[in-house]
């Protein structure tokens, strides 16, 4: 018998919720490493904070480059007056303390968390052509660097706003999550409609939703039917029919009909509230490939601060001026910024994360998920996984004479109403179709991957798989002809410990789990079926899916083992289940991937939820998985490999022939940033 649970929604700790502003949790996860939020180079500072500095800098720009006497000499005219050097020292001042202030608070925050990086390149690049330029003024033999200051500063103001403006981008996807939510809600109370604010909805209200509006909270429909819209919620691009009883997605949009929805999920509950919290999680959180990148961030601000100083000495070895010495040492610092390196990694996994939840895929840990490129074994628990887990009733069958179909199928009701297993739905149907009458039980017992005991009217029933007989070293009684064993699940219904009937039932292959098969072979990755159901379905649904194999019998408590066993051979594992009673399973794979539909957010050992339980989704996650690596790779390998051209060539290696101005240098490293952020953009879900 497939083993039984009750379904338990993973426990999350919420901030409080409001439709306008993303809450951020406190995930623990088993798997995740120790993960620490980056600070924030840019904290403190808005997009428009760096437009407006970036604009009064250009400004003042103007007139610091009309008083630069090379700019005068490049274009072949002379504007000269009495102090005219002082005029543009407090020009350049403004640019340097104004325009200068983001990288040199930048600096100190770096220099507190003992991690220099961009920011600290930037300050020093800055400060050391601001000072040597101030000592010009005041009398030191050489030419000013003002001009290459205020350009420097412009650009890397520009810079910094492109990259702030690419990440909001990759984050509206998910603001646009929260505004699925409408701010107005309409609650029946008393028999009257009345509007209140999202705020104030509470579990187990009423609500009415109309024609085109947003469902405001997860709910179960009391009254009317309609086609729903949940794309931005699963993926799923076909409106969904809901009738009486269904449940309601917060956020869907409700197609041409009335519905009167009791709220089972609202504010911090809701189905919508995880799931952003969930993306923010993984947003936070840092992946193996991340951390290489902070490393190569902060090996290249050493690297390029000791080539910069070596610049220096060597120049002036050489007997070069000052000046000359000192613009090559800046080129270098601000040439080599690692600046495409920090947005390199967050923007791919902003966008993948963001990307993943639009449809469907749910990430919690996002080392396991760029790991998914690696998967050798892909394990699928059969229920409710490749196949629908909609158990129907085949057959009732007497065993011994002493009580009809209807009595079995009472007494089995009777115990199985307790229970959340797919049997225990299957029965309660076939009860209700029937009009038969519920009997109360008491004293219920969940015996996992076993069955479930109770008393009925006073005698002690046990409604239970094959598994039960092995437990207790008793002889399985012969199961009939008729049952076809290698497609129904055989259910034995004993009462005061005698078998005295079999129910059978039934369980349907879904659509894409055969080609979700074919294209894990195609990918070359092993694909097997773990049940606690006999041998013969365990077969014949491994067959029918062209699968390498299957492992049936097995108990909840053994799949963790069996996994075990195939990591042992060297095998990388995803164990795919429902995320209840495969909780130590999806624990002990390298990753855990939980099928959970509509509101059944999953269990916390999972490390990817596929929201739509479809089996192609596993096929889909891979794949966007190596594509997300692939992008973080080209990243990374385009930040170093633009540096390992620009830093020689700022440092002068092909002087007298080419000389890498400041500036230029700038809008090379801005232009690299650039380029990294468009790629990172192009990341899409196929």
């Amino acid at each position: 018998m497939e083993n039984q649970h009750n379904h338990h929604q993973g426990h999350h700790e919420h901030t409080d919720h409001d439709h306008a502003a993303i809450s951020m949790p406190e995930h623990t996860h088993h798997k995740q490493q120790d993960q620490h939020h980056d600070h924030d180079e840019h904290a403190g500072h808005n997009t428009g904070d760096f437009l407006k500095r970036f604009w009064l800098c250009l400004a003042l720009t103007i007139p610091v480059l009309l008083l630069s006497h090379m700019i005068q000499q490049w274009i072949g005219f002379k504007l000269s007056f009495a102090g005219d050097k002082y005029v543009l020292l407090v020009f350049s001042s403004f640019i340097y303390g104004y325009g200068g202030w983001p990288f040199l608070m930048g600096l100190v925050r770096e220099l507190k968390h003992r991690n220099p990086g961009m920011m600290t390149l930037v300050a020093v690049a800055i400060t050391t052509a601001y000072v040597y330029s101030v000592a010009i003024v005041f009398g030191l033999k050489g030419m000013d660097f003002f001009w290459e200051l205020a350009t420097l500063i412009d650009i890397m103001l520009l810079g910094h706003w492109l990259e702030m403006k690419s990440q909001m981008a990759a984050s509206r996807a998910l603001e646009s999550l929260v505004a699925l939510l409408p701010a107005v809600v309409h609650v029946e109370r008393n028999g009257e409609t009345k509007d209140i604010s999202l705020q104030e909805l509470k579990n187990s209200n009423v609500i009415v939703v109309k024609p085109g509006e947003k469902v405001p909270a997860d709910g179960l429909i009391q009254e009317g039917s309609s086609y729903l819209n949940e794309s931005m919620l699963t993926g799923e691009s076909v409106p969904v029919k809901k009738e009486k009883g269904a449940k309601v997605i917060g956020g869907s949009i409700n197609g041409d009909g009335v519905l009167k929805i009791q709220v089972t999920g609202a504010g911090n509950d809701s189905y919508l509230n995880k799931v952003i919290n969930m993306v923010q999680s993984a947003q936070g959180a840092k992946s193996k490939t991340q951390n290489l990148a902070g490393k190569v961030a902060m090996w290249l601000t050493i690297v390029s601060i000791s080539v910069g100083v070596i610049t220096f000495i060597t120049w002036l070895g050489r007997g070069r001026e000052l000046s000359f010495a000192l613009e090559r040492m800046v080129t270098v610092m601000v040439t080599s910024c690692p600046h495409a390196l920090g947005v390199a990694i967050p923007l791919v996994v902003a966008i993948s994360t963001t990307l993943s939840a639009i449809h469907g895929l749910l990430i919690r840990n996002r080392t396991a998920f760029e790991n998914a490129r690696n998967l050798t074994t892909i394990i699928f628990d059969k229920t409710g996984t490749l196949t629908k887990g909609s158990h129907e009733v085949q057959k009732i069958i007497p065993l011994d004479g002493q009580f009809s179909a209807d009595d079995i199928l009472q007494y089995a009701a009777a115990i199985q109403q307790n229970s959340e297993h797919h049997i225990a739905h299957g029965v309660m149907r076939r009860l209700k179709e029937k009009n038969l009458e519920l009997w109360k039980s008491t004293d219920f017992n969940y015996m996992q991957g076993v069955g479930v005991t109770g008393i009925v009217n006073g005698k002690s029933v046990v409604a239970a798989g094959p598994n039960y007989f092995k437990q207790e070293n008793r002889e399985m009684p012969a199961i009939p002809e008729e049952v076809d064993q290698s497609v129904d699940t055989v259910n034995f219904v004993l009462i005061d410990k005698e078998p005295v009937g079999i129910i059978t039932l039934a369980d349907s292959i879904r659509e894409t789990a055969a080609e979700a098969i074919a294209d894990l072979k195609s990918m070359n990755i092993k694909s097997f079926l773990l049940t606690g159901d006999n041998e013969k379905v365990a077969a014949a649904v491994a067959k029918k899916l062209n699968m390498d194999g299957y492992l049936a019998n097995v108990l909840p408590h053994e799949k963790q083992s069996k996994i075990k066993e195939f990591q042992d051979k060297g095998e990388i594992v995803a164990m795919t289940g429902d995320g209840v009673n495969d909780a130590p399973a999806l624990a002990q794979a390298d990753v855990g991937i939980a099928i959970g539909s509509g509101t059944d957010v999953a269990a916390e050992t999972a490390d990817i939820i596929l929201v739509n339980s479809d089996p192609k989704d596993v096929v889909q996650m891979i794949a966007f998985g190596k594509a997300t690596y692939r992008k973080m790779i080209q990243n990374l390998l385009w930040a170093v490999g633009y540096n390992v051209v620009a830093i020689p060539l700022a440092a002068g290696v092909l002087y007298p022939t080419f000389l890498l101005s400041p500036a230029m240098g700038a809008i090379l490293m801005s232009a690299s940033t650039i380029v990294v952020a468009i790629n990172a953009k192009l990341l899409k879900v196929k």
